[in-house]
């Protein structure tokens, strides 16, 4: 008995797998920077919402101990006003890019350290920090 050979043999060529193969690195090209914009973004908004818990913070303190106007915070004071077991809690008065908040007083709004806005200007322009620059 013989045997008829086979001809058409399925599969993919070289050019279609090297084609494919393109494709998959031109859209991978694209979406790896704007993923990285995006978390960029992400942190700089994280940022912005921990001043605007910190600034709470400080009013609740002055209102509660009766503190004159230009008295001096630091996190201490802050961080009993900051619910217990979050991140911004157990921060030690930094941001989650591990630069230290600029906490004065009670009549001042915090401000976002320099070294922060600097890494998140690309993202985050001066208005976006407003009041807290």
């Amino acid at each position: 008995m013989k045997r008829k050979p086979k001809t058409n043999q399925g599969g993919f060529t070289l050019a279609e797998i090297m084609i494919v193969v393109a494709i998959i690195a031109l859209l991978a090209s694209i979406a790896v920077p704007n993923f990285l914009r995006s978390r960029k973004r992400a942190q700089a908004t994280q940022i912005l919402e921990d001043l605007r818990q910190i600034d709470a913070g400080i009013d609740q303190y002055a209102i509660e101990r009766s503190k004159a106007g230009g008295t001096n915070v630091v996190w201490a004071d802050v961080q009993s006003y900051i619910k217990n077991g979050t991140r911004l809690y157990s921060s030690g008065g930094k941001d989650i890019l591990g630069n230290s908040f600029a906490i004065t007083s009670v009549d001042t709004t915090p401000k976002v350290g320099s070294a922060s806005y600097t890494a998140l200007s690309d993202v985050a322009p001066a208005d976006f920090w407003s009041p807290f620059r």
